[in-house]
């Protein structure tokens, strides 16, 4: 059986995962692109990204260049002359780059393509209430997550599956996807295909903080996906008044039910026993929140820490 020689693009545990799997494959990791190392926290701290501090602990050279285009790293790069590229959760990549390896670069991406092209396929699947997912391996080209199609696989979302749990469960498959594509380009065993032509694929457009704050007035449904979609990361959130002053309150996970109450939208009761905020067509009640400069905690704990409930509202 053939093995191939990969040099590995990526930078988080999603991509961590894939370049472990293909290590302990048949494939030979000859070097790895990531991020540059980044300082931060109080004390700036200096933080290697998942795949270096994997790369380093088993001698896989490494390469952070700044710019992708730099000749130098180029050079380094084609000396290397690896069969394959492969990019799991890296960042945009110039033809230069990608047209290198005689085989060409593939991506492992967390939909089933043409849908949810984009950064955030994850968090958009459990947002729209979708029952199944899954990940795709296809060959990049000049447009964002349009190439040929290599080898695609479903996933089953869970009922009230957040973002978070499916990302790691899509970190798996997709490392094991990856895997099977390398072996399947080896063995001159795959057929890749053009994408679909879907007249409106889903989109999986980056998130902002804009983008992240709940809308109370719609149905109670939606509201429930929504905060599963943005668990735990970058987390869904509203805003409280507390006396005169104006805190965000990040919510996780809750529950709800349909109700004809009559109350406005975005409506907050709150008292030790209980929180709850009124939707379009229902009550919608948090379970795991974090106000903003607290800890994330279980809604009993978050009401403990108030003497009094007279004072809070919606902002």
């Amino acid at each position: 059986m053939k093995s191939l020689k990969v040099v590995f693009l990526g930078t988080p545990e999603f991509a961590k995962t894939s370049l472990e799997a293909i290590h302990q494959s048949r494939h030979e990791v000859v070097g790895v692109v990531t991020v540059a190392d980044k300082a931060s926290g109080r004390g700036q701290k200096v933080n290697q990204s998942p795949v270096k501090i994997f790369a380093v602990q088993y001698n896989i050279p490494v390469f952070q260049p700044e710019k992708l285009r730099n000749p130098e790293f180029l050079e380094e790069l084609r000396k290397l002359n690896a069969d394959v590229f492969v990019v799991v959760a890296f960042r945009m990549m110039p033809k230069v780059l990608f047209e290198m390896p005689k085989m060409g670069t593939f991506n492992l991406h967390a939909s089933l393509l043409p849908d949810y092209r984009g950064a955030a396929p994850i968090n958009y699947a459990v947002i729209n209430g979708e029952q199944k997912t899954g990940a795709t391996t296809f060959f990049i080209n000049e447009k964002i997550d349009e190439g040929n199609i290599l080898l695609q696989e479903e996933l089953d979302i869970l009922p009230d599956e957040n973002a978070g749990s499916l990302h790691d469960r899509l970190m798996e498959m997709g490392a094991k996807l990856v895997v099977k594509t390398l072996d399947g380009l080896a063995d001159d065993s795959i057929q890749e295909r053009p994408q679909p032509q879907v007249e409106h694929p889903k989109n999986a457009y980056k998130i902002f903080k804009e983008d992240t704050k709940i809308q109370w007035d719609i149905l109670s449904g939606t509201v429930h996906q929504f905060i599963l979609g943005m668990s735990p990361y970058p987390a869904a959130f509203t805003t409280l008044k507390i006396g005169d002053e104006e805190k965000g309150l990040k919510i996780f996970s809750g529950k709800y039910e349909l109700a004809d109450h009559g109350k406005k939208a975005g409506t907050l009761d709150i008292s030790k026993n209980g929180l709850s905020i009124y939707t379009q067509d229902g009550i919608y009640y948090p379970q795991e929140l974090q106000l903003e400069g607290k800890k994330r905690m279980g809604v009993k704990d978050f009401l403990n820490g108030f003497r009094s409930f007279e004072h809070i509202t919606m902002a």
